[in-house]
């Protein structure tokens, strides 16, 4: 079931390569098999994770191990499918590409808190793994048919019974984001604190004392964009996608940092040591001691840094798990042996 997991992500990976191989620039437009492949790719992986479950379950190897190991697979998917997304939208090395990547990191750190003190993943009637990401894969398609340009038309044309609440200068992208800030708000982080606050409120906890849980997130983001603000770099020689990889590492050990600490009924984690180049960048960044050379440098370096540092931390906690539960990550156990260690 990891496996299949592991080869649905690598579909993403791929994207991603050719995004960089054909159309660095985010923007393109590209050749139309590029949005299909994205659309494609994006459908795979959705596939495969809705599959591993049941493969698990059918064979009988559910674990502690395999939640984990599908939940962080999840949450680098996050930026990798956010970065796909924004290439298919011809959002550029632009904030609408930012934002795409952090809205779709919000909403997970939100749902993996509300799991952590829930015991319940609720993804609701309409979720970021199916609903959201069929639109998002029919939206590659569309570019594929029509073209990207089609996402770049004014708001008052893009959508034409309420495109005018817009600005006249937006465009149909900006518009698409605007609406799915407020629908992520309001339709899926209130929620999931209503969801912990009632869990609080049966298990006689003080609500309000989760609510700093959330800080490490806000400091994520909040450094993410103090760097980004005042980046000499990032955005005029087009590093954006080193910069969101490095952030998007970063917040795949975050979160799996909570899912690990929810199986293992330990304390919320507060913090990881990958958020510190990030924290780091953000100070000198607003500061201004950056060049562009020395900015680069220290994107490269923090970039070796989170990778190294979290595919450390990955085999080892995966390692220890398959040591305890007698199993192996990537393949199945035979049966018998599986007998003998139980």
């Amino acid at each position: 079931p990891n496996l299949i997991t592991l080869t649905g992500l690598s579909f993403e990976v791929f994207d991603v390569l050719l995004v960089l191989l054909i159309m660095p620039d985010l923007e393109g437009p590209g050749p139309a098999w590029l949005y299909f492949a994205f659309g494609i790719g994006m459908w795979l992986y959705s596939t495969f994770d809705n599959v591993d479950g049941k493969q698990a379950r059918r064979t009988g190897t559910s674990s502690p191990l395999g939640e984990l190991f599908d939940h962080g697979c999840d949450a680098l998917n996050c930026t990798i499918a956010g970065i796909v997304e924004a290439s298919a939208f011809a959002c550029g090395i632009s904030w609408q590409t930012v934002a795409i990547v952090f809205f779709t990191t919000m909403t997970f750190f939100f749902s993996t808190w509300e799991e952590y003190h829930t015991g319940v993943l609720y993804l609701g009637y309409i979720n970021g793994p199916t609903e959201i990401l069929t639109l998002a894969v029919l939206a590659c398609f569309a570019s594929g048919i029509w073209g990207p340009a089609i996402w770049h038309v004014p708001a008052s044309q893009g959508l034409p019974l309420i495109g005018r609440l817009f600005p006249e200068t937006w465009e149909l992208m900006d518009a698409l984001l605007m609406i799915t800030a407020i629908a992520m708000i309001f339709g899926h982080c209130l929620v999931c604190c209503l969801n912990v606050y009632s869990a609080c409120k049966e298990q006689n906890r003080s609500f309000f004392a989760t609510l700093p849980q959330l800080v490490q997130y806000v400091v994520f983001a909040g450094s993410c964009y103090i760097w980004l603000s005042n980046s000499t770099t990032i955005f005029t020689n087009n590093h954006l996608v080193l910069f969101m990889v490095t952030a998007g590492t970063a917040f795949g050990r975050i979160v799996s940092k909570i899912i690990l600490a929810h199986l293992t009924e330990m304390p919320f984690p507060s913090y990881t040591v990958q958020m510190i180049p990030l924290v780091v960048g953000a100070v000198i960044a607003r500061i201004g001691w950056f060049t562009p050379s020395t900015e680069l440098f220290f994107l490269v370096i923090s970039f070796l840094f989170v990778v190294v540092a979290y595919f450390h931390w990955a085999l080892v906690v995966i390692e220890r798990f398959c040591e305890f539960l007698g199993i192996n990550c990537l393949t199945i156990t035979p049966r018998k042996q599986r007998a003998k260690t139980e």
